[in-house]
């Protein structure tokens, strides 16, 4: 199964090059964050063999499928309709400015030309292409940032053990070596930090799996780092932060949500947030998961998650063929056109300083504070006072001016009903 047993030499190199100590960010690092911060609208996509079901990414797990029958998944998965300029013109339309894609998932499956193993897209499938390689391509060409999804969690390699609570059905001897998966998992990531050219960050997940098993992250952390310094990092282990991740991860919540019981013991820290979300039920493509997301809800969604100081993570399964079902792609592009209207309000924004109220949230950038008031309770809205005097209040649609009092009770502001917007009804505070 493997081709090369021996890690790359720059893996080895670059981590004990790194040394011992505490993370301290480089320029670079701090530069990325702010970026990532203003970017606030990324899309993440889930695709790999599994799609050839059409019953998610979880499907290997959900119908307790085994090693030797999942082997026979990648004959099927020949996607000769990928094309990576429309997928990368598609984020750009909807107004997204990254992408987070699986480079592999729980399944083990690398959707990259690795050289570690021939568990993956170029020895196995009819394709033979590096699908991850013409979307990094494409992504430096067209300008916009690359993630990678990378699962810690892996239910094919025999040395992910002891097993974990998922992927019991596997068929995997009782026996293997935890430390070989680990030095396995680095090399992979090496690979894909070296042969891409600069990507944004590391999107780590499965960690719950084994959450008390010793992972090493300290060292993968380090890894990451020492071969590109402004690599973002993120894990979505449903835990506080801890030391060298670069921004925190809330999955299907918003930040300090626990509606999901993903959010787990994990509290807001200091870092940059994002939240992710599906536009129907399902991560990965399932032909039958028909409960598609309105326009409205996705992109109050989004409102609501510039509001709480986060970004935006939304997510596609593309079909084993290559292509972005209809559904998606016409929610993306309605997105798209009310960001092109509206996106000053949230591109670079950070979130407050009036905390959410039922009403809805509010932004700010410089000394203009944005209320998105997404339900539209009464003609008079009341904004807590946020320590500023009040040069004027306007609606953003118009830019016609608003009645207003500011006085000990906060901000009393009159909503004419010809400006209210069923979506998103924008006013500007400006101090």
């Amino acid at each position: 199964m493997i081709k090369n047993t021996l890690l790359p030499l720059l893996l080895i190199l670059a981590v004990e090059s790194y040394g011992q100590g505490t993370y301290t960010p480089t320029p670079e690092n701090l530069k990325a964050r702010e970026w990532f911060q203003d970017a606030k609208f990324g899309m993440f996509i889930h695709w790999g063999v599994y799609s050839v079901l059409g019953d998610g990414e979880w499907v290997m797990n959900q119908q307790s499928i085994d090693k030797k029958s999942y082997e026979k998944l990648p004959d099927f998965f020949n996607p000769i309709n990928y094309n990576p300029a429309e997928w990368v013109a598609l984020v750009k339309a909807a107004g997204m400015k990254y992408i987070t894609i699986t480079s592999k998932h729980h399944d083990g499956f690398a959707m990259f030309d690795s050289k570690l193993t021939n568990w993956d897209i170029v020895d196995r499938t009819p394709y033979k292409k590096d699908v991850i390689k013409m979307l990094a391509d494409e992504c430096h060409k067209q300008g916009i940032k690359l993630f990678f999804y990378h699962s810690h969690l892996d239910w094919y390699q025999e040395n992910y053990f002891p097993l974990g609570r998922t992927g019991q059905g596997a068929g995997r001897p009782a026996a293997g070596d935890w430390y070989k998966y680990l030095d396995y998992m680095d090399g992979q990531l090496a690979e894909l930090l070296t042969n891409y050219g600069e990507i944004g960050g590391i999107w780590f997940d499965g960690v719950w799996d084994k959450i008390d098993a010793d992972w090493r992250l300290e060292k993968t952390y380090k890894l990451i780092h020492s071969l590109q310094p402004a690599a973002l990092i993120s894990n979505n282990h449903h835990r506080a932060v801890i030391p060298d991740e670069d921004f925190q991860a809330f999955e299907k919540d918003l930040p300090g949500h626990n509606t999901t019981g993903f959010a787990g013991e994990s509290v807001i820290g200091q870092l940059p947030l994002e939240t992710c979300e599906t536009m129907n039920n399902s991560w990965g493509f399932n032909l039958q998961d028909k409960k598609y997301k309105s326009t409205k809800n996705l992109i109050q969604y989004l409102v609501k998650a510039a509001g709480y100081n986060s970004n935006f993570l939304l997510n596609v399964g593309p079909m084993p063929n290559g292509m972005i079902q209809a559904e998606f792609v016409t929610t993306l592009k309605e997105m798209g056109k009310w960001m092109e209207k509206n996106g000053e309000t949230i591109y670079g924004t950070r979130g407050g300083p009036v905390p959410p109220k039922s009403w809805g949230v509010t932004t700010y950038k410089g000394n203009k504070v944005y209320a998105h008031i997404l339900n539209h309770e009464d003609d008079n809205i009341l904004i807590p006072d946020f320590g500023k005097k009040i040069k004027s209040i306007t609606s953003y649609a118009t830019a016609g001016k608003l009645k207003f009092k500011q006085d000990a009770f906060g901000i009393t502001v009159s909503i004419p009903r010809d400006i209210v917007d069923e979506t998103d009804t924008i006013i500007v505070i400006e101090f």
